[in-house]
């Protein structure tokens, strides 16, 4: 049975939860962090125009994995979004059709669901959005249009027959995008180490990774940015990331808001499935955790704009940062049990 409307009140209470998080986040050190962390909610927000059956998510599935949707039926949304590589893309910044290279490493798709806005720089409001961007982007998929598309798709039968079945109608663009999206709000994963620690179960973290945890809430700092279920506060910041990719400079959120403060800043990625989706950051610039708590460590980077405020050096020994890196280790969850949790909320 459909269950957006629970979701949905799951998903407000989070944000709600979140928002406090974060006004909490900004006071003195010795303030109490405990509250920062939780486990993650079982559904993610389904939106009243695209409920979930278990044909469309079968469907969106299809459309996913099918490079038929690029221009020249040699890239899929699974072409950067690599299942092995946590839905994420193993290259430093993508590729797209005939070897072109975009100027980000794809995040991934794991838990996305959850966020309201989609993309480093949240340029897309919903995964529906977020799905029809890449199909007509010049260095992703290429098509010239959306028609193109559908009528591409219209000529399979297959298809026509499912779209029917799923939708009532022929293939169209925002059925694609429903389908698509659809498929991607299965794509969360609970159950984590750190979710069962959470819940009670005491064992479920090593002694390194428990010091990890103390590091992450207190000393490390990586709470202020890193916290609420999702492990992001949703927000957008400027840490002086090295820009490695082909963008000779990445405004990032000013291209959405053109607000001369947002220059430079991109989303927190959820830290949730982390040891999956190397390399980091958005534009592939880390290969390893490591490498990326020795940023932090050190302050951030250079960068032309303002530097948020919240990067400063944190002076952790070895040990620490060891510590550090098993505890992002024990935030992977579950993903194919997942699947089938939601399968058989359909039924």
């Amino acid at each position: 049975m459909p269950f957006g409307e629970v979701a949905m009140n799951k998903f407000w209470t989070l944000l709600i939860s979140l928002s406090f998080v974060s006004v909490m986040m900004i006071l003195p050190c010795s303030q109490s962090w405990g509250e920062s962390l939780s486990a993650l909610p079982p559904a993610p927000p389904v939106p009243s125009g695209n409920l979930q059956t278990a044909a469309k998510v079968a469907l969106g599935k299809t459309l996913f994995f099918d490079p038929r949707l690029s221009v020249n039926g040699s890239v899929s949304c699974a072409f950067c979004h690599v299942p092995t590589a946590g839905y994420g893309d193993p290259k430093p910044v993508s590729l797209g059709v005939g070897g072109k290279r975009g100027g980000r490493n794809a995040p991934s798709v794991l838990n996305a669901a959850y966020f309201p806005l989609q993309f480093w720089d949240g340029r897309a409001g919903s995964l529906e959005e977020q799905v029809i961007g890449p199909l007509t982007n010049p260095v992703e998929m290429a098509d010239p249009n959306y028609q193109s598309i559908v009528a591409r798709l219209n000529k399979i039968h297959v298809y026509r027959v499912r779209f029917h079945q799923v939708f009532g109608s022929g293939v169209s663009i925002d059925h694609i995008a429903q389908a698509i999206a659809s498929f991607e709000r299965t794509l969360v994963t609970p159950n984590s180490p750190y979710d069962r620690f959470m819940m009670g179960e005491t064992n479920a973290l090593s002694p390194a990774q428990k010091r990890g945890l103390a590091i992450f809430e207190g000393k490390g700092r990586c709470a202020v940015c890193h916290n609420g279920a999702l492990l992001s506060d949703g927000a957008f910041h400027n840490l002086g990331v090295p820009q490695v990719g082909t963008s000779s400079v990445d405004v990032g959120r000013y291209a959405v808001t053109h607000n001369m403060s947002d220059k430079g800043r991109f989303r927190t990625p959820t830290l949730r499935n982390v040891a999956l989706t190397a390399p980091y950051m958005h534009d592939g610039a880390f290969r390893t955790l490591g490498e990326v708590v020795d940023f932090y460590d050190a302050g951030g980077g250079k960068t032309p704009y303002a530097k948020d405020v919240l990067i400063a050096p944190l002076h952790l020994s070895k040990q620490e940062k060891s510590d550090l890196v098993s505890f992002l280790n024990s935030l992977s969850g579950e993903t194919e049990k997942q699947k089938s949790y939601h399968a058989s909320r359909f039924h």
